[in-house]
């Protein structure tokens, strides 16, 4: 459903970068349909100190990062944790990227149109980063499809691309899990097969 949305990038140029894990299943779906070349990009959350699935940031390749200031402090982190765990990000980012890619170079973005694919999107902040990461390779336009999305997240991301597809936009997301009808998890063997 999502690649029907994107056909007029079909067999266009662009490049497809899907968010690991679970953005490379819709990812490949929709290069597949659109006749359109896949790549990817690990993005890791930064959690709080005290509630580790609360991400109030988020890490992209090279030390790129996006952190919620106020959603931070809230959540009782200081800059220290903030620093650490982009560190840490950022070793673990490193080597999913090598064992996702093996010897394969990453596809050159600069001057292309990308579109950015990720399961869906709840904050928005693994997103964010990754469009802050694409903007570093010079890519010539930045698209962002997603199958769901809060009218939230939606209204933050939308001025930062060219164009964004997204599907289902509930006003309450618990979980992206909830718009699937299967929502395993995604293994690294399934990522390097893609």
């Amino acid at each position: 459903m999502l690649a029907e949305k994107l056909s007029s990038y079909r067999a266009s140029g662009a490049i497809v970068v899907g968010l690991a894990r679970g953005g490379m299943v819709t990812g490949f779906a929709v290069a597949h349909a659109l006749a359109l070349p896949l790549d990817v990009v690990v993005i890791k959350k930064i959690g709080s100190p005290f509630e580790p699935e609360l991400a109030i940031g988020a890490v992209a390749p090279d030390k790129i990062s996006v952190i919620d200031w106020r959603m931070a402090h809230r959540a009782g982190a200081d800059e220290e944790h903030i620093n650490e765990a982009i560190s840490h990000q950022s070793s673990a980012i490193r080597e999913k990227t090598f064992l996702y890619r093996k010897s394969k170079k990453p596809l050159d973005l600069k001057n292309k149109t990308v579109i950015l694919v990720d399961d869906g999107a709840a904050t928005g902040i693994t997103m964010e980063a990754a469009i802050k990461w694409v903007r570093t390779k010079d890519a010539k336009n930045i698209i962002v499809a997603l199958p769901v999305a809060p009218p939230d997240t939606v209204a933050r991301i939308k001025p930062e691309v060219k164009d964004m597809v997204v599907l289902e936009t509930p006003e309450r997301l618990n979980s992206v899990g909830q718009f699937y009808q299967s929502f395993e998890q995604v293994e690294d063997a399934e990522v390097i097969r893609l």
